[in-house]
């Protein structure tokens, strides 16, 4: 089954080291079999890196539910809290896993859905947790590397 849509990215994000603040960036480079140039997991930095996974080379994670965080819980998460480093629009994450997506000139495969972590009440303040729950975003393994922008065009491979 191939189905039909077109996404953007509507943001950028990484974190040297787990407990560190998330930055919004122009760019991300990504290297293939490996991840994203200065993020914790590529370094092996990361919180779960204790516990390697191919399939978390990268994570991207819905502005739709930020918005409905809002609009439904009545709390505030910005792009840059979620703790992913792809913010996406107009794309449908928790029906692409096993399927490869584009983003720019760069292929990932969708390896699963993220589950959110007490990790990010504990970063964040926020009772977010049970919200999350399966609309945490996507893991993807990076098949072909290259550099990623914000409004980046995101579609099916």
């Amino acid at each position: 089954m191939h189905m039909s849509w077109k996404g953007i990215v509507i943001g950028l994000h990484i974190a040297p080291r787990s407990f560190l603040p998330m930055k919004t960036v122009p760019q991300l480079e990504l290297v293939a079999n490996v991840g994203i140039t200065g993020d914790r997991y590529a370094s092996e930095d990361g919180y779960y890196s204790d516990r390697p996974e191919e399939g978390r080379q990268i994570t991207l994670f819905e502005a739709e539910t930020l918005e409905a965080l809002k609009r439904d819980c009545g709390i505030d998460l910005a792009a840059d809290e979620h703790r992913r480093n792809v913010t996406t629009r107009h794309v449908p994450l928790n029906h692409l896993v096993g399927q490869r997506i584009r983003i720019g000139d760069c292929l990932l495969e969708a390896t699963r859905l993220s589950t959110p972590c007490r990790h990010i009440e504990q970063i964040t303040g926020k009772d977010i947790f049970e919200p999350l729950l399966h609309r945490s975003g996507l893991h993807a393994r990076i098949l072909e590397g290259g550099i990623i922008r914000a409004g980046d065009t995101i579609c099916p491979a």
